[in-house]
């Protein structure tokens, strides 16, 4: 950059997008509290509650995530401990340096310490194998240290932005790299990585271009920021606003619900995560959401839950659904893509199922000019692929009931057949 607001968008050196997460002086927010946090914070402070809930309610709600977190941590040293002693003994049992489920199986339980290690390996390997115990560490300790604590206020030294003032704009960093690009560069190569160049993964659309904007932290986004972000899409040039994020509880709801209208009117494709709770959020909330305040629904906005590759789980055991919130689903399990550094690795989220959809949409968008947003969003129900009457396992508890239960379409999204319907209507 130089430096200069050479556009007039009041964002100076916004090349690639920008990061409302950014101070002057180049720093950025990487770790911030939950919002759960935060609303806890201000009942203690003598302040109103911003929400439906009274403070007596959020404080339940914090106590409950607190005890949640401290349990979990719990059971990973319980893990930790189990695999610091089952590991040395298969692997000295010639199950390998590196044991699997199939090379564990074929160890011989000569010995009383070989069963117990045999046995609890392939109980463990299922809940969590041994290579993510510290990732998960790494998260629940952050939720700990971070997410819950009370005391912790990065924002105030770095971003240096008014909080109380939701009209805010023009505070941030042109820095989209910032702390941790991983999540944003794995959503992003799935929508557009380089086709056909032998390397990786094949993005699905061609001829797109990636904003980068930076809103959400490691903890809940701030709804004065996601608004920003909205915005900013809108008037920069965006078709489709991927939203690979969400969050319990929203305390200035109507910034947001601003926001989504202005890029409603505006023509812009809007394609939410539906969360990873294995909640109905018909009953519960992820937001943001296209409901607003007011009654009203965007009409120009697709809630996407996680389909899983293995057919008698469709969909994905952690993914939110509801039959009135969520539109479709799209595969959200074991998906490879992008990672910093020029590697690729595999993930799973909603997250991944949210930019798959917004991928189809600029398919379309790039191959059909003439459709708008809601033609697309049109299309991408019409054409998913109907799974309404299969029985399958309802995401968190494993129900039986019919895949048609969990979202509007009761379809997984389906780019060939989009195209099929697009090619149809010319």
């Amino acid at each position: 950059g130089n430096g200069v607001d050479d556009d007039n968008n009041g964002y100076v050196d916004d090349v690639y997008g920008w990061n409302f997460l950014g101070g002057p002086d180049g720093k950025s927010v990487g770790h911030e509290t939950l919002e759960v946090t935060r609303l806890h914070a201000d009942c203690l402070a003598g302040e109103v509650s911003p929400i439906k809930k009274t403070c007596q309610d959020i404080a339940a709600d914090y106590e409950a995530e607190t005890d949640e977190v401290n349990q979990t941590l719990d059971i990973l040293d319980q893990i930790e401990e189990a695999y610091a002693f089952a590991l040395p003994v298969l692997r000295g049992a010639g199950a390998g340096q590196n044991p699997t489920k199939e090379s564990v199986r074929r160890v011989s339980a000569v010995r009383p310490d070989i069963s117990q290690a045999k046995s609890l390996f392939l109980q463990l390997v299922d809940i969590l194998p041994v290579e993510e115990v510290p990732e998960a560490r790494e998260a629940y300790e952050g939720l700990r240290d971070y997410g819950l604590n009370l005391e912790f206020r990065p924002r105030e030294d770095i971003v240096g932005d008014d909080l109380s003032d939701g009209t805010e704009q023009g505070y941030g960093n042109p820095d989209v790299h910032a702390t941790d690009p991983r999540h944003g560069t794995h959503v992003s190569g799935i929508i557009g990585a380089v086709r056909g160049n032998g390397l990786g993964i094949d993005g699905i659309a061609t001829n797109v271009k990636i904003m980068a904007l930076r809103a959400v932290p490691d903890g809940d986004e701030r709804d004065k920021d996601v608004a920003n972000a909205i915005r900013y899409a809108v008037d920069n040039g965006a078709h489709i606003i991927n939203m690979s994020f969400g969050k319990g509880f929203s305390p200035r709801k109507f910034l947001v619900d601003d926001a989504v209208r202005y890029a409603d009117d505006h023509g812009v494709l809007m394609v939410h995560a539906a969360g990873n709770d294995g909640e109905d959020i018909d009953i519960g909330d992820n937001f943001p959401t296209p409901f607003f305040n007011d009654g009203f629904r965007a009409s120009n906005w697709i809630e996407v839950g996680a389909a899983n590759w293995q057919v008698d789980s469709l969909a994905a055991t952690f993914s939110n659904y509801g039959q009135n919130a969520v539109d479709l689903f799209s595969p959200g399990v074991d998906i490879l893509s992008t990672v910093p550094g020029s590697e690729y690795e595999r993930e799973d989220g909603t997250s991944m199922a949210s930019p798959v959809v917004s991928g189809v949409a600029a398919l379309l968008m790039a191959y059909f000019p003439n459709l708008d947003a809601s033609e697309v969003r049109r299309i991408l129900l019409e054409s998913s692929v109907k799974r309404q009457d299969d029985v399958l396992a309802r995401p968190g508890d494993g129900a039986r009931i019919p895949f048609g239960r969990l979202s509007v379409t009761g379809g997984v999204v389906n780019a060939y057949e989009a195209v099929k319907v697009a090619l149809a209507g010319m």
